[in-house]
């Protein structure tokens, strides 16, 4: 099972078409009927169809929480797909997914954690995660099966963009579900939360550096994806994601639960692992899931519009006295080589992706506000969009000793 949470990058985006109308494997989502909220998770009218999109009742109001939560297509449809395909390649075996959505739109951490003091609709997410691992477990029983949960997968960050207890709040998020299904599948397996950051709202956003950091510090519980700048973005808000950015997220995360929870393998994001200063010189070393480090040629270059970084592709340098020039950057093996106009600077501090432009990336798609250049060389093509997906650099900040 995989419970995904989150606001409206998790919901989907409204009038954007659905495309993963139809279920290739054999993976599953719970079907609630007409049923209204608060559920029983014993209805013997709830039953386990093809898990194709929307995933649940669609909505069209906002605010709008489970079960009419759902706006568009949102990742799960092509994750379980992807997960699917990856797993019959590697052992010409199925592998079932059985996914639920309990995402609110525009709501914060403070709707979606447990014990939630409920606002009007809001509030339900976790509740009603819980109700349907319930519902999920006992027909998985009553088919003489056995059901678990793998992972969370959270797709959020914009409404705490500018909450500095965001990063405490998703751990005791990912602490309360552990014990909780637990307590409901009898499992013994940890649940793994894979989340990608948010590149769209607020400069130096806390809850953007925090789903990296997370990651960093609880390695074997948390994994950041990577951001989100990679993706098509719906013009109208630069905010949210067109369907072909909702299903390339979706594979990003079944490649990680592919290689993180079936596989064994510690898989981790496009990351900085440390940074050193030599004069005019800062070195940021990298863990590169698959090398070569390349820049990216077909995006439009970031911070045109701040000249001290212009040179930078994605890189900004602060220091005692405001921004430092970047004269240029070069990849040598696993780093990055920045050289500062300023080899006298103090008090320096690295940051990559994390300051955004007035206007949005226009080219080769319709973008968000902060992006970079940096990626690796992953072959990984989805399976749903066939599109390429190699793995872009975090956004990031570190000192600079």
């Amino acid at each position: 099972g995989v419970i995904g949470t989150g606001q409206s990058l998790a919901v989907g985006q409204f009038g954007t078409p659905a495309k993963a109308t139809t279920q290739p494997y054999g993976n599953l989502k719970l079907s609630t009927g007409t049923a209204a909220w608060p559920m029983d998770a014993a209805d013997p009218s709830f039953e386990l169809v093809p898990l194709v999109e929307p995933i649940g009742r669609p909505s069209t109001n906002y605010p709008s929480a489970y079960p009419t939560n759902i706006a568009g297509e949102t990742p799960h449809a092509a994750m379980a797909n992807q997960v699917s395909a990856l797993y019959k390649q590697a052992s010409d075996q199925d592998f079932v997914g059985v996914h639920g959505e309990f995402g609110e739109n525009g709501q914060g951490l403070v709707f979606l954690k447990k014990d939630a003091t409920a606002m009007g609709v809001n509030g339900r997410a976790y509740a009603a995660s819980l109700m349907e691992t319930q519902a999920v477990t006992r027909l998985a029983q009553a088919a003489c099966k056995t059901y678990g949960v793998g992972a969370i997968i959270l797709t959020h960050g914009e409404s705490d963009s500018g909450n500095s207890s965001y990063a405490d709040g998703l751990y005791q998020l990912l602490t309360d579900y552990n014990t909780d299904v637990a307590a409901i599948t009898g499992q013994t397996q940890k649940l793994l939360m894979i989340a990608s950051q948010q590149n769209s709202v607020n400069d130096t956003s806390p809850s953007t550096l925090a789903v990296w950091k997370l990651g960093v510090d609880h390695p074997t519980e948390f994994v950041c994806s990577g951001p989100k700048y990679q993706y098509a973005y719906h013009a109208a808000d630069h905010v949210h994601l067109e369907t072909d950015g909702y299903e390339q997220l979706g594979e990003k995360y079944g490649q990680i639960y592919f290689e993180r929870i079936i596989m064994g393998r510690d898989w981790q994001p496009l990351q900085p692992t440390s940074v050193e200063r030599a004069g005019a010189v800062i070195t940021v070393h990298f863990h590169v899931p698959v090398a070569p480090l390349v820049w990216e040629e077909t995006f439009d270059p970031p911070h045109q519009e701040i000249p001290e970084w212009q040179a930078g592709k994605g890189f900004e340098v602060r220091g005692a006295a405001g921004r430092e020039t970047i004269q240029s950057v070069e990849i040598v093996d696993d780093t990055v080589q920045i050289t500062l106009a300023n080899a006298d600077a103090t008090n320096l501090h690295v940051a990559y992706a994390l300051v955004g432009a007035t206007t949005a990336m226009a080219s080769p798609f319709v973008g968000t506000f902060r992006w970079g250049l940096l990626r690796d060389s992953d072959p990984f093509v989805g399976t749903q969009t066939s599109k390429p997906q190699p793995n872009y650099a975090v956004a990031f900040d570190l000192p600079v000793p």
